[in-house]
């Protein structure tokens, strides 16, 4: 059944026989797991040790050399036979171990890749192996954690998962249990349930696993992979047709040899022998044993930079790649994103500092690198940053007093630029508690949150209290929203922007203003946030973007950045001086893309193409 998505969560219960708040007895668990199985993908079968020998004596050339093999016993030249036969023996023992070894090894990852997850069974929640899953289990995801089969949900509480590895979408998708859909939706869509490969980026919730294993939309892809048959490499196709090739010849010059021989009037005997032996002579016997031979030294050198072959020949087919394609963020960036530029109030404020932003740590002596004297604009800004965000920041090391973000890569940036200079997301959770929110969305790329308004200033964080004085000096607001989004978006929904404590009319100029900074900031490689409030007398009754997203006040952008891996220049010189041309694929702003390419060396002309472009090309082009 893959319809689980059109049922409500009642039915869901009923259908797979389990209790929501007790999950599955013992009793039933045996049951479901010998009725469905393992939850695992399962893969063809592990190559039987025989079958990788069959295969490495059954190429093209091997089975030549077999043959010559045979021909030089038959007719006396044990010599030449033995030789044959021991290249063919060592040839196959170089492959077989190869393929073996890799074989075993991926085995082994496999067994210690298997996560653990909780459940609930028999009332009680446990931590079982994800393999010991069963249709009808209750388990209970949290931020970082992987789906570990496809599930209909039963609760949500701000969860987004990661789809890409099914969807291709880079951007996390909001779930909701609660909803329930009539007509069939694409699998991107489906907002209630959650797939198996996929991760929970942000929240909690917890899910009825409704299909396992190969039952999955993961296992209907691993199916549809293993049922497609593996193509020859390049080195195998051009070894395959040498071995047709000369086989021919070798056959066609031996077979006129014999004919000119009888004409000549020589024995059939002795002509038959001679041709016999210039078909062996043909083989070349050598050159099997030292393509495995270099083959094998190029595993082995490939395996000390941790990469595991498979099959041999594969070495060669790694050779022949002309073009690489990579993902940006995390692949050659560190995906650990760091304030390092605010523009506010007309005016740039560089905010760079020593930190370890791989570890998304703080310390003491980096609280306060930026001083709030002068700048309660800014302070407003970090404020709607830290606010306007689902990352967390906990206590990483009670000692020495660090602390670490949890979360969105750029949400934890923000929170941790507030908090070095004493703006602690917790304290101004407290003070400023959220009540509404229109969560972010690809589409709009943006994000607002409804907040109460504290009634004594005493509860505020002194680096935001002169801040919130202006601020409240502007009409006292019992309540504010903050959004934060992409520039465009924010300033078609902006009508003021906060200059000198107030807000003054969004007029033209101030937008090409805006905009030129904007663009400045991308050109350095930076993704920018822009970011805005409102003041509202009363919570609306409709809390939707239409409703609070409009007319707003903008306050400024925050520049981030995100550092490249130090390996990946080197890496990227490495392939183009191999002839291997590098390209990225990234879903941020053109020009913040094309001065990560222009630092990295991939690109020096600026050449860029966007995905609309992309599209209207041909297949050839």
């Amino acid at each position: 059944m893959s319809n689980w998505y059109q049922l409500d969560i009642k039915q869901v219960l009923q259908q797979l026989d389990t209790d929501a708040t007790t999950g599955l007895t013992e009793t039933l668990v045996k049951r479901h797991r010998e009725q469905y199985g393992a939850n695992e993908l399962k893969q063809k079968g592990q190559k039987n040790p025989w079958l990788i020998i069959w295969e490495q004596l059954t190429a093209p050339l091997v089975v030549m050399l077999i043959v010559a093999a045979v021909i030089s016993a038959v007719i006396g030249d044990y010599k030449d036979a033995i030789a044959i036969v021991a290249i063919v023996i060592l040839n196959a023992f170089l492959g077989f171990r190869q393929e073996y070894n890799a074989e075993q090894a991926m085995a082994a990852l496999k067994k210690l890749a298997t996560p653990n997850v909780r459940v609930r069974r028999e009332e009680q929640v446990q931590e079982i192996s994800a393999r010991d899953l069963v249709p009808g289990d209750i388990v209970l995801l949290e931020a970082g954690n992987l789906v570990p089969a496809d599930g209909r949900l039963l609760e949500s509480i701000n969860l987004q998962v990661q789809e890409s590895a099914l969807t291709g979408e880079s951007e996390a998708v909001e779930k909701d249990a609660q909803t329930v859909f009539e007509q069939e939706q694409p699998l991107g869509d489906r907002c209630n349930v959650v797939y198996m490969g996929t991760t929970v980026t942000y929240g909690r919730g917890a899910v009825i696993i409704s299909e396992t294993g190969m039952q999955t939309e993961l296992g209907h892809i691993a199916n549809m992979i293993q049922t497609v048959e593996s193509e020859p490499t390049p080195l195998q196709q051009r070894l395959a047709q040498l071995g047709k090739t000369i086989g021919a010849v070798a056959v066609a010059i031996a077979l006129l040899i014999f004919i000119l021989g009888l004409l000549r009037g020589e024995e059939t005997k002795d002509m038959f022998l001679t041709a016999v032996s210039l078909v062996v002579a043909a083989v070349p016997e050598g050159l099997p044993a030292v393509v495995t031979i270099a083959l094998a030294l190029g595993a082995k050198r490939m395996l000390k930079r941790h990469a595991l072959i498979r099959k041999l020949p594969a070495v060669e087919t790694l050779g022949s790649v002309t073009t690489i394609c990579s993902d940006k963020t995390g692949t050659l960036t560190q995906n650990q994103m760091t304030v390092t530029m605010l523009d506010v109030a007309g005016e740039h404020i560089d905010f760079t500092r020593p930190l370890d932003s791989k570890q998304s740590t703080l310390a003491p002596g980096e609280q306060q690198a930026v001083e709030l004297t002068g700048h309660r604009a800014l302070a407003l800004l970090l404020v709607s940053g830290a606010l306007c965000n689902d990352a967390t920041l906990e206590s990483a090391s009670e000692e020495a007093l660090t602390y670490r973000a949890i979360g969105d890569p750029t949400e934890t940036a923000l929170v941790v630029a507030a908090a070095r200079v004493k703006l602690w997301k917790g304290n101004l959770e407290q003070a400023f508690p959220r009540i509404a929110e229109v969560p972010f969305d690809s589409e709009r790329k943006r994000m607002t949150t409804v907040h109460q308004c504290p009634n004594n200033i005493d509860t505020i964080p002194e680096a935001f209290s002169s801040a919130w004085s202006i601020t409240q000096s502007n009409g006292n607001p019992p309540y504010l929203a903050f959004t934060k989004g992409a520039i465009d978006g924010l300033l078609n929904i902006s009508s003021h922007v906060w200059i000198n404590d107030h807000g003054e009319p969004l007029d033209e100029s101030w937008r090409e203003r805006i905009r030129a900074e904007h663009d400045q900031l991308a050109q350095d490689g930076l993704r920018v946030l822009g970011f805005a409030f409102r003041s509202w007398e009363n919570v609306p009754t409709e809390q939707q973007e239409d409703t609070l997203e409009q007319e707003l006040v903008f306050i400024g952008m925050v520049g981030m950045l995100d550092p490249a891996r130090p390996e990946v220049k080197a890496a990227i010189g490495t392939c183009q001086t191999a002839g291997i041309r590098p390209v990225m694929i990234t879903g941020d702003h053109p020009l913040t893309a094309q001065h990560i390419a222009t630092e990295l060396g991939i690109t020096n002309d600026g050449n860029l193409m966007n995905g609309q472009t992309l599209n209207r090309l041909s297949v050839k082009k």
